[in-house]
């Protein structure tokens, strides 16, 4: 679909976008399951690029910038586009000479783990992380910096076939998810762990529940299990003592400090980004039945060029 290239305007920034990851939330998006949302509207949460315009001259033109969230894809056209107008405040500089498929898989989904272990998890060296669905791009990622900031960490996978990779990423444990984890972790760890990471969703948070020690703590963060509601009895469900929470994380949990550091890791080796398959714009359908098909082993990034 052919529509103009947005006018810059005060306050926003006109960025044309060079790639973009896809994120499941987009996924709920398009199914009309997102609160607020008034179509047609042109999704994508995240984006990198150059700045095409920008009418207060915080940024020059031609300069490298990430954009992500901020009600980007949902209140407003998002980064599913070769420009897009995004507001001042969710736009972050950055310079690196990676390619742009290998960039456009980064912001949203550093934001979405550092926020998840650090902000919402607390995460302490010494403790033992349970990561559901750490085939995700999300759960490895998180089994990387776990590991850096000195955790334990025990990663699920529903194919037995991906428990090598996760342990070459860094995983101390691995799990084999048949819905019901919980017993076999506890034959490892009987006092249960400290936190757990839970990417499936409502499909496995009651389990996920039942792995963690008193005053242990589940944060959810992803909906791979494609489900958004759930039966729920808060009494019975949550453990006694146990602590239950979200990450929904905000362009404001970032920092362009944040961002480059992140970036300058990836380029200097300290990091592995697990990028599954990279799409044409003109694939974006293909990417998303590719991603709601549970196909990906990893970060889907759909790229505008050069």
């Amino acid at each position: 679909m052919d529509r103009p290239t947005p006018e810059a305007k005060p306050g926003w920034v006109l960025i044309q976008v060079r790639a973009c990851g896809l994120n499941r939330s987009e996924l709920f998006t398009r199914r009309g399951d997102s609160p607020g949302v008034t179509f047609p509207r042109i999704q994508g949460i995240e984006c990198v690029g150059t700045v095409a315009a920008d009418p207060s001259g915080t940024y020059q033109q031609g300069q490298q910038v990430a954009a992500l969230m901020g009600g980007m894809g949902r209140n407003f056209d998002g980064g599913y586009a070769e420009y897009v107008l995004v507001p001042q405040a969710i736009v972050f500089p950055f310079t690196s000479d990676l390619p742009w498929v290998t960039l456009g898989a980064i912001p949203e989904m550093f934001q979405t783990v550092s926020g998840s272990l650090n902000t919402a998890l607390e995460v302490q060296a010494g403790e033992t992380l349970l990561i559901r669905g750490g085939t995700s791009s999300i759960g490895m990622l998180a089994a990387q910096l776990a590991k850096y900031q000195g955790l334990t960490v025990v990663a699920t996978t529903r194919n037995p076939d991906r428990q090598q990779a996760l342990l070459d990423n860094g995983a101390d444990q691995v799990l084999i998810d048949n819905g019901r984890v919980s017993p076999q972790l506890r034959e490892i760890f009987p006092g249960g762990v400290d936190k757990v990471l839970e990417l499936v969703g409502t499909k496995t948070l009651v389990d996920s529940l039942r792995c963690i020690r008193p005053k242990g703590m589940v944060c959810m963060t992803g909906i791979l299990g494609n489900e958004w509601t759930m039966p729920f009895t808060p009494m019975g469900d949550i453990p006694s003592l146990g602590r239950l929470t979200v990450y929904m994380g905000e362009a404001s949990n970032l920092t362009a400090t944040m961002l480059q550091d992140f970036i300058d890791g990836v380029a200097a080796g300290k990091i592995q980004l697990n990028i599954d398959r990279q799409f044409n714009l003109d694939e974006m359908a293909a990417a998303h039945q590719y991603m709601e098909d549970n196909r990906a082993n990893g970060k889907v990034v759909v790229v505008m060029g050069a």
